[in-house]
């Protein structure tokens, strides 16, 4: 899958003061909206906008929340109309899965990381009855709905110096990508099923981490990502609570928005030079936010940050294993190996 290369700071020296912004204004909307889901809220806007490179590209910036809002209300339909058909229901998602795979092994594309993500959350959701499935839905409309107020509005007022768009180079992966999705698509419906039984609904947003890192194909690349996500939660989780501890000192808005301002723009300053992927970053500040906004809402920032990492190495060790061991016995990719670009960002 195609991976956004890390920002460059002569072409947007502004970014992690961007990226710091985006946070405290999302989190600014969960204490405007009081959201049945706040981690949703808090997380999600970062990501679409986050990924953004070089100048305000109106139409990708306004598409993605837009595209979001449409595969979720089509994945809650699906879901609702399947659910009293347990075996439909269980192979209608295997296949929802594999025709998301398969597009991004054949194409290197990321909407079918988006795909997956929402299926994956909305059928698990949809396994604790259809009100649960409606606050998800709602959740993430309503996150979408953020990130299509905060992306022009950070760009507005924190610019990026270069006038040139970015241009997405996706690249497809060589080999019978009907196995490697197939084996994919598999391995994600015995975690949906693990999600389920050990995770509650105020929770599901960990799963995204887990999920994430059977996307990449090749055996290595499938266990430096989850060795990346495991990073990524550990220092989210360390920032939250040095965010929750501080706070506790002062429990006003103000200075919560400005502990998240801060959390971020170093976060977003390690994307630019840091040691590790950029990516590595962005999702410790995504943790970071999610964890805030479940631990001061209804969670307990211990037990929470307990589970997230407690899911993160269980579930992406074991997908990351299941994925590189049936990689290894089909042997589906050949001899081609994927070019270099694919682990310079995440």
């Amino acid at each position: 899958m195609y991976v956004t290369p890390r920002p460059n700071v002569s072409e947007d020296p502004l970014y992690a003061v961007r990226m710091g912004m985006t946070g405290m204004l999302a989190y600014a909307f969960v204490a405007l909206l009081n959201p049945a889901l706040p981690p949703i809220i808090a997380a999600l806007p970062l990501g679409l906008i986050a990924a953004q490179r070089k100048a305000f590209n109106p139409a990708k910036m306004l598409a993605a929340p837009i595209v979001m809002i449409a595969i979720v209300y089509a994945m809650t339909w699906f879901v609702e109309q399947l659910r009293p058909m347990p075996l439909v229901y269980v192979g209608a998602m295997w296949l929802t899965y594999f025709v998301a795979f398969r597009m991004i092994l054949k194409t290197g594309a990321p909407l079918g990381m988006l795909i997956i993500i929402v299926a994956l959350l909305m059928s698990i959701m949809g396994m604790h009855g259809t009100a649960t499935l409606e606050t998800m839905r709602d959740g993430f409309v309503q996150a979408s709905l953020v990130a299509l107020i905060i992306g022009p509005l950070v760009y507005m007022v924190l610019p990026a110096r270069t006038p040139e768009l970015h241009v997405d180079d996706p690249l497809p992966s060589p080999g019978n990508i009907e196995v490697g999705a197939a084996i994919r698509a598999t391995v994600l419906l015995g975690l949906s099923f693990w999600l389920y039984s050990v995770m509650q609904p105020s929770d599901m947003m960990m799963a995204m981490i887990a999920a994430m890192v059977i996307v990449f194909p090749t055996r290595e690349r499938v266990w430096g990502e989850a060795l990346q996500r495991i990073r990524a939660t550990l220092y989210g989780v360390a920032i939250a609570m040095l965010v929750l501890w501080l706070f506790a000192w002062s429990s006003h808005l103000s200075i919560l928005l400005g502990l998240i301002f801060l959390s971020g723009l170093f976060l977003g300053s390690r994307m630019l030079s840091g040691p590790h992927p950029s990516m590595v970053y962005q999702y410790a500040f995504s943790v970071t936010l999610a964890l805030v906004a479940g631990a001061l809402s209804t969670q307990d920032p211990a037990y929470a940050s307990f589970t997230r990492i407690v899911l993160t190495l269980v579930g992406a060790f074991s997908a990351a294993f299941a994925v590189a061991l049936l990689d290894m016995l089909t042997d589906w990719r050949g001899n081609d190996t994927l070019p270099a670009q694919a682990n310079s960002g995440g």
